[in-house]
């Protein structure tokens, strides 16, 4: 048998194919700044474990200035692909969705036993909600270029942020004792329905694209002042942050509904007839 079928040897001259093609850095780079993020998401909930909850708040905020970070670094290296989408929805899920309600369970809400872990069932499930509607409306063909400067609900990132605002005030002297946990119940429940709400948010992502030249130089100064301020006063700047951003929701909503209603004025509107030669 052996005579009949001899064993192939490839030709030693002759190079040999890849089995896979190398993936290039610019796709490496940005899953590897969404895995930081992951990291300290699962951190964060080891700290809200030990009670060291300052800490845990901290990698929370970091995480999302690493969610913030991602996909803009991933478009600029032209280096998007499904992969890095996914991964991005699951660590902003653990990030945003079950590592602040642990956090707050952790906190206070365990004061209410069994109703405050509901609430904070509740808000990570939210969190899983509106991740998986944005996942679904980023496949939407139909979508108006000018929606693109709004969310529908409040992003995670920001809904995981405005959430911890009772830690913040605890941390800045406030005592939130056994008396204010039906009070964090309730805000964290209105904070969890604003993230499954179609109330419209204002989204950014069309911002920054170009830059008036008088504008980089005190761009420059307002961006080291922020961070200044953040770095030597945080929690009263994520304080300032959190109610300057629920401020703003109204705001969002009344821009959305004057361009909405441009948008329909326009179409029911007959096209101009051309001019006669």
């Amino acid at each position: 048998m052996d005579d009949l079928f001899p064993p192939f040897e490839p030709d030693a001259n002759e190079p040999r194919p890849r089995r896979f093609k190398p993936v290039p850095f610019r796709m490496i780079a940005p899953n590897m700044i969404t895995l930081m993020a992951l990291c300290l998401g699962l951190t964060a909930i080891r700290l809200a474990f030990e009670g060291k909850f300052e800490p845990a708040v901290i990698a929370i905020v970091v995480a999302g200035l690493l969610d913030g970070i991602d996909g803009r670094v991933a478009r600029l290296l032209k280096g998007t692909s499904r992969f890095g989408a996914e991964l991005d929805s699951l660590a902003d899920f653990v990030n945003f969705g079950c590592a602040p309600a642990l956090i707050l369970y952790g906190f206070t809400l365990f004061n209410l036993k069994s109703v405050g872990w509901i609430v904070a069932l509740i808000f990570a499930i939210a969190m899983g909600l509106r991740l998986a509607r944005f996942n679904a409306m980023l496949d939407d063909p139909n979508r108006p270029e000018w929606k693109k400067d709004f969310f529908v609900g409040m992003p995670a990132p920001a809904g995981a942020m405005t959430a911890m605002l009772p830690l913040y005030l605890h941390f800045l002297g406030l005592d939130f004792g056994t008396w204010a946990a039906p009070m964090v119940l309730i805000y964290v429940l209105v904070i969890a329905l604003l993230v499954v709400s179609t109330v419209p948010t204002f989204s950014g992502k069309t911002m920054g694209k170009r830059v008036p030249r008088g504008w980089v130089l005190p761009i420059f100064l307002a961006g080291v002042a922020a961070f200044g301020l953040l770095i030597s006063f945080p929690f009263e700047s994520l304080v300032a942050i959190s109610l300057a951003y629920l401020a703003t929701i109204p705001v969002g909503a009344a821009q959305y509904r004057r361009r909405q209603k441009l948008e329909a004025q326009a179409r029911s509107e007959p096209p101009e007839s051309p001019a006669a030669a």
